[in-house]
């Protein structure tokens, strides 16, 4: 098949990887991959670095003129699948498609569970433009059926998959010698983008609130927050207990560096990539029942959950940890086997895949 994959965002995160690792797979097993985005996102800068190929277009703003554009590639390119993953794609390709005879099937994957508009032209695009829709989680599904009364028949919920081959418990003092950090030290750590809803600043005025001098806090990555984030920081005075390290490009090391990791989002959320890489790297996980969370961390068995934005229950939460290596190991023993059963990238592949050849009535050739 050719597969098209369409992103209008211009930023960096969970929803990016997914889209690539993705991509990469199912190429792997044969298929022509391209990568529709804007010419100055993250996306396509990364794609390029793994050989994806790719295709610059305007595709970040809703415009007719976008629209047209979208529509001579779509007759250009005539592929079997189109996959969007953002609301201003999913529109522009649904709109060009409407002016194309035979025009190929658009799949739309939803990878948060921010409300969808209740209202005539969404319905539109959910359920006549699109062929179908996936979800990656359950918890999304059951949204969009019984907030937006569409479908379930069309809808499917695909995990994120991870790499076991690269997201596996290790040693924590060798992983803070190579990252150069502290190996005296304990750590808890949030991998993220900094937006607001990834929960950043109730995760410090929880660490504020606890007397365990030898823990350290570590931020990994970057985005809109950093600012607001550091003048946090500052504010509570915790500075010299805090490290911001910014994008890396090894985040798979800094998990294995990790005590705790602890994702305290309140928005937004499907299943956190990250949530799922800690799991597979063996660490105890703190998290709140966001989005389709707690369809893979269940509470007291495989992490704690905690109530959103609520610092006092988050720094209880923190605090039962540290005081408890037993629970640590049981909790993040649990999370490992769970998601190295159920959350492999080669399954959500083998499942994309089927369902590709499914909307594009195409018959699998079997080898």
């Amino acid at each position: 098949m050719k597969i098209i994959h369409t992103e209008a965002s211009l930023g960096w995160g969970g929803q990016e990887i997914r889209i690539l690792s993705e991509a990469s797979g199912i190429e792997k097993m044969g298929h022509e991959i391209e990568i529709w985005a804007s010419p100055n996102s993250n996306i396509i800068r990364e794609a390029t670095a793994m050989g994806l190929k790719i295709k610059p277009l305007p595709i970040s703003e809703k415009r007719i003129s976008n629209i047209f554009k979208i529509r001579s590639e779509i007759k250009k390119s005539a592929p079997d699948i189109i996959n969007t993953h953002s609301s201003t794609d999913t529109w522009l390709v649904a709109l060009a498609n409407t002016t194309i005879r035979n025009s190929p099937p658009l799949i739309r994957t939803r990878h948060i569970s921010a409300p969808v508009p209740k209202n005539f032209a969404s319905r539109w695009l959910y359920t006549h433009a699109t062929t179908h829709i996936v979800t990656t989680g359950n918890a999304l599904k059951k949204q969009l059926v019984e907030e937006n009364g569409f479908p379930a028949s069309n809808i499917t919920s695909i995990p994120t998959g991870i790499d076991i081959k690269r997201f596996y418990p290790g040693d924590r003092f060798e992983a803070r010698k190579n990252l150069g950090i502290s190996e005296d030290n304990k750590y808890i750590g949030i991998l993220a983008t900094l937006r607001s809803w990834k929960g950043h600043l109730y995760l410090l005025d929880a660490f504020s609130k606890l007397d365990i001098p030898e823990w350290r806090l570590l931020i990994i990555g970057d985005g809109p927050m950093r600012k607001p984030i550091e003048e946090k920081i500052k504010q509570l005075n915790i500075n010299d207990r805090v490290l911001m390290v910014g994008q890396q490009k090894n985040p798979e090391e800094w998990l294995r560096a990790l005590d705790i990791f602890c994702l305290p989002s309140y928005a937004n959320e499907g299943v956190p990539q990250a949530i799922i890489q800690a799991m597979l790297s063996e660490i105890a996980i703190i998290s709140t029942p966001i989005g389709a969370i707690n369809e893979i961390i269940t509470d007291g068995h495989s992490g704690l959950l905690v109530t959103p934005r609520n610092s006092k229950q988050l720094a209880y939460a923190i605090k039962k940890l540290s005081q408890d290596i037993a629970l640590m190991t049981k909790l993040s023993a649990t999370a490992r086997t769970y998601a190295f059963d159920r959350l492999q990238l080669e399954r959500m592949i083998n499942k994309m895949e089927a369902l590709f050849y499914q909307s594009a009535g195409i018959r699998k050739i079997q080898k």
